[in-house]
């Protein structure tokens, strides 16, 4: 059976190789911000794939933006089945003792508030949806502390947070769950880690290698068909972090 799939932050990394890995057979709305060109890539790898691709464009550190976003979502489609909140960012990164307001704004903006707010903005396409779900993305970095990256942590570990409550809430029609990735090869350290600290984590790794977005996309596809699983952060780290 088709499905509609929103995805935010799907022009790079994670979302991008989700909205691929999921392309085949579905309908995928791609959200991006600046990344124009990178998304129109993703839009036409799903095509290729044998999935039709909507570019949806809209800036998720603010509320008007978040509700462009599924204004648009809604224009396209009187329903959604999957809910895949992925964008985010670490920024940059801050010692815990020079926390900067007007970073922590933008960093909750992005990671925690758009998630929040196009989730609960989202819960009518969702509620028409076939086993309809929503799948947050959060951080290892909410599981044993991230030094410089406290603040995107903390807004991460609000994502765990929302993830249970909002499981508890629309249960049994909307599932929610979330994926924590470990160290990811992807865009994303591109400017805020170096070569040192990612040969560091890797040689703390047992798999001794780290992962790349396949593997989170596979997590997300795992979510999607196991309709038993709600209320579940799933960990992609290659065993940095055990519980």
């Amino acid at each position: 059976m088709s499905k509609k799939i929103l995805i935010t932050g799907a022009s790079t990394g994670l979302g991008a190789e989700t909205a691929r890995f999921l392309a085949p057979g579905n309908v995928i709305f791609i959200h991006y911000n600046a990344s124009a060109d990178a998304a129109r890539v993703v839009a036409d790898d799903v095509a290729k794939l044998e999935g039709k691709a909507h570019l949806l464009q809209a800036d998720l550190t603010t509320e008007q933006g978040c509700r462009e976003l599924v204004q648009a979502v809604s224009e396209k489609t009187d329903k959604l089945d999957v809910l895949f909140n992925n964008a985010g960012g670490l920024i940059r990164r801050t010692p815990a003792g020079a926390c900067d307001w007007s970073l922590m704004q933008e960093v909750f903006a992005l990671n925690t508030f758009s998630t929040m707010i196009i989730t609960s903005l989202c819960i009518p396409l969702l509620e028409k949806g076939d086993d309809p779900c929503i799948i947050n993305n959060s951080s290892l970095a909410t599981r044993h502390g991230a030094p410089t990256a406290t603040i995107y942590g903390a807004a991460k570990g609000a994502i765990g947070v929302f993830t249970k409550g909002a499981a508890k809430e629309l249960a049994p029609k909307i599932r929610v769950n979330a994926v924590a990735p470990g160290v990811i090869l992807t865009p994303f350290h591109d400017k805020v880690t170096t070569a040192e600290q990612l040969e560091l984590w890797q040689e703390n790794t047992p798999l001794k290698r780290h992962g790349n977005a396949g593997h989170i996309a596979m997590a997300v596809k795992f979510l999607i068909e196991n309709d038993f699983i709600t209320g579940e952060t799933i960990d992609i780290n290659g065993g940095l972090f055990m519980r």
